[in-house]
């Protein structure tokens, strides 16, 4: 029997995603399995199992009561799990901690199959997966235990979900754990991983959107756009590639290819260092045309350090631009790890 995607994302940014028949309910779903929705009554009377469907068609019947969900909540997505019965791929809010449903993030292995190296800028680490590793929303990340370290590195996935391959984009830090890692790493070499985790992924695309990447901050973009190629998005889509540097300045091509295959598609990059060769020098605040943000009437989504995040709010803010929906993602690059004399 084929199953519908629902992907449970719970308080604490933990998300776990499930199948669910075509007839199920998804709080039987979930218990099947074992993930324990708050739930009550399971007949539509206590409201107990309340949620909020951020996106997908389903059906909620008429066998619940109005105090347990009213007309005015239905209509606002809030959904009694006990009696919806997906019809389509959903996400579903789910308004407690993973740890109050006996659930949590998954752990799961993988092992290397490719490091590419480029130059002093950026690793991508790819990894081969169990075909029944975890499924994640495209935007978000995943920690990786360094090997040997006792710690671990938070990394978006580049990669579309459900693949089994997962790859990551992550900077180079001269003396950072993990790229002193991957600088050694051997094909075959085994990671741990958690997750997946947070609540920058991508949303129902139903008006134009503009996409900000930092960096290495263009990781889940990758996974995003690849998700709206299988969607077969057509709204316009525009993405603004900053960088510090010229060398910093990766996977150019992994776009222009994505910009074959999605109708609408387009990007530009800029460099912010003023001796740069680039023909578009300085920040994505500079290289923001009015074109892309339709009026307001955009979706925008912007991952990069605090200090861009802070400058394209700040940008908007003078600007007077109020966009339909604001998604942002911070990341710090870790410090280095300390060298005893």
């Amino acid at each position: 029997m084929s199953s519908y995607r629902i992907a449970l994302n719970f308080e604490d940014g933990v998300t776990r995603i499930i199948g669910c028949g075509p007839k199920e309910k998804v709080l039987d779903a979930a218990f099947r399995q074992r993930i324990n929705l708050p739930m009550d009554c399971s007949d539509g009377v206590c409201g107990t199992c309340k949620c909020r469907a951020e996106s997908g068609q389903y059906d909620l019947g008429d066998d619940y009561i109005d105090d347990a969900l009213s007309s005015d909540e239905a209509e606002q997505g809030l959904v009694l799990t006990c009696q919806m019965i997906p019809q389509s791929d959903c996400v579903v809010a789910v308004p407690v901690a993973s740890t109050a449903c006996k659930t949590g993030s998954a752990k799961f292995g993988g092992k290397v199959a490719e490091v590419t190296a480029f130059g002093e800028a950026a690793f991508e680490l790819v990894l081969e997966v169990a075909a029944d590793a975890p499924a994640f929303l495209p935007g978000q990340y995943v920690n990786i235990a360094v090997p040997g370290s006792g710690q671990h590195r938070s990394y978006s996935f580049s990669s579309p979900s459900g693949a089994t391959r997962m790859s990551f984009l992550i900077k180079n830090v001269p003396g950072g754990l993990m790229s002193g890692w991957l600088g050694k790493a051997a094909t075959g070499d085994a990671l741990e991983m958690t997750g997946p985790l947070g609540s920058f992924y991508l949303r129902p695309v139903d008006k134009p959107v503009l996409m900000l990447a930092g960096g290495t901050g263009l990781a889940p973009f990758l996974a995003m756009l690849e998700e709206m190629v299988q969607q077969g998005v057509q709204h316009p889509v525009h993405l603004i590639y900053g960088v510090t540097r010229d060398q910093d300045l990766v996977l150019v091509e992994r776009l222009e290819d994505i910009a074959q295959r999605l109708s609408g598609f387009s990007f530009t990059t800029c460099v912010a260092d003023a001796a740069t060769t680039h023909p578009r020098q300085g920040y994505v605040t500079q290289h923001m045309p009015a074109a892309v943000l339709h009026d307001g009437a955009v979706d925008v989504y912007l991952c990069g350090p605090p200090p861009m995040v802070e400058a394209v709010q700040k940008h908007f803010q003078a600007q007077g631009i109020a966009p339909a929906s604001f998604h942002y993602e911070k990341f710090v690059t870790s410090q280095p790890v300390a060298v005893a004399a």
